[in-house]
C-alpha cells in the first residue's frame, strides 16, 4: 500500500506548542452526538488542558449533561473562549482560566477561583499534557524530561492536591494517559514515561480514596484528531496519523469524551481504578 493510500488526514504543522484548533484541518469533531439527560446535573467539574481537543469535547459533553465548567489552559485564549462559548450553548457556565499546571502555586488559585466562582468541585479531569519527539535519547535534553514530567505528572499531582479538600463522597477524578503507557513509543520515551507514571498514580489514589467514596479512573486515548498533533509531528506524519490502527484512521474528541462522561457520573459507581481504552482497536494489556 502507498504512503497516498494511507493518508488519513491533509499535511500540515504548527510551530508552537501548545498547538491551536483554530489552525487544524479539518477541524476536530468536538460536538456530543446525543440528547443529554442530565447525568451530571447540578455537578461542576474541572477539566485542564480544557480548551481544545479531548478537553473540549469533554466540556460541551458535561455541559449538555448539566455540569457546570471550568476551563484551565495555558496560552490558547481564542481556543479557551470558543469553549466557553460552547459551554454555554449548552446551558452551563464555564470559568476559563490561564496559567501553568506545573507551577502548584497557580494550581491552588485555579482550585481557589473555582470554589469562589462555583462554591463546589465535584469533577477533576487532569488533562494537560506536552509531548517531544526524539529519534534518540541522548537528544533528549535534562530541560524537556522537566518540562514533560512537571506538565504531564506533576500537574496531576499539584491539581490533585489542590482539589483534595474540596471534594466529596460522590466525587470522581479522571487522569488522561495514553496507549503509549501500554505499548511504548520509540520516539517518545520521555511523554511514554509520564504515561506509565499516570497509569500507576491512578491506580494508587483510587486504593487510597475508596474509603473516602472519591472514584478515581482513567482514559488512554489512542491516536485522536487534536491540536497535540500538528503541532508535534512532521507534515508527513500528521498525513498519516492514525493509519496504522486497526480501524485505518485517527479517532475524533468526540469518539472519547463519553469515556470521561461514563467515569465522572454515576454510571460508574462501582468502577475505580481502571482505564478505558479508545484507541481505533488496538489490544492493550491492563
Amino acid at each position: 500500500m502507498s504512503s497516498e493510500q494511507k493518508q488519513t488526514l491533509p499535511p500540515q504543522v504548527q510551530d508552537h506548542q501548545p498547538g491551536h484548533e483554530t489552525e487544524m484541518k479539518p477541524r476536530p469533531d468536538y460536538e456530543p452526538r446525543y440528547p443529554g439527560s442530565g447525568r451530571l446535573k447540578g455537578k461542576v467539574a474541572l477539566i485542564t488542558g480544557g480548551d481544545s481537543g479531548i478537553g473540549r469535547a469533554t466540556a460541551v459533553l458535561f455541559a449538555r449533561e448539566g455540569a457546570d465548567l471550568a476551563i484551565l489552559y495555558l496560552n490558547e485564549s481564542e481556543d479557551a473562549q470558543e469553549t466557553k462559548r460552547l459551554v454555554e450553548r449548552e446551558g452551563g457556565a464555564c470559568l476559563t482560566i490561564a496559567g501553568d499546571v506545573g507551577d502548584p502555586d497557580f494550581c491552588r488559585s485555579a482550585i481557589d477561583q473555582v470554589i469562589k466562582r462555583f462554591g463546589r468541585l465535584d469533577v477533576l479531569v487532569n488533562n494537560a499534557a506536552e509531548q517531544h519527539p526524539k529519534e534518540e535519547i541522548e537528544e533528549i535534553t535534562p530541560d524537556q524530561i522537566e518540562r514533560t514530567f512537571r506538565t504531564n505528572i506533576y500537574g496531576y499531582f499539584y491539581m490533585t492536591q489542590a482539589a483534595m479538600r474540596h471534594l466529596k463522597k460522590g466525587a470522581a477524578i479522571i487522569n488522561t494517559t495514553s496507549v503509549t503507557a501500554y505499548r511504548g513509543s520509540a520516539h517518545l520515551l520521555d511523554y511514554s514515561a509520564t504515561k506509565g507514571a499516570i497509569v500507576a498514580f491512578t491506580r494508587s489514589l483510587a486504593q487510597k480514596l475508596a474509603g473516602e467514596g472519591i472514584r478515581v479512573n482513567g482514559v488512554a486515548p489512542g491516536p485522536i484528531w487534536t491540536p497535540l498533533i500538528p503541532s508535534t509531528f512532521s507534515a508527513e506524519e500528521v498525513k498519516q496519523f492514525g493509519a496504522k490502527t486497526p480501524m485505518k484512521r485517527p479517532g475524533q474528541p468526540n469518539e472519547v469524551a463519553p469515556a470521561y462522561l461514563f467515569l465522572a457520573c454515576e454510571d460508574s459507581s462501582y468502577v475505580s481504578g481502571s482505564v478505558l481504552h479508545p484507541n481505533g482497536g488496538e489490544a492493550t494489556e491492563a
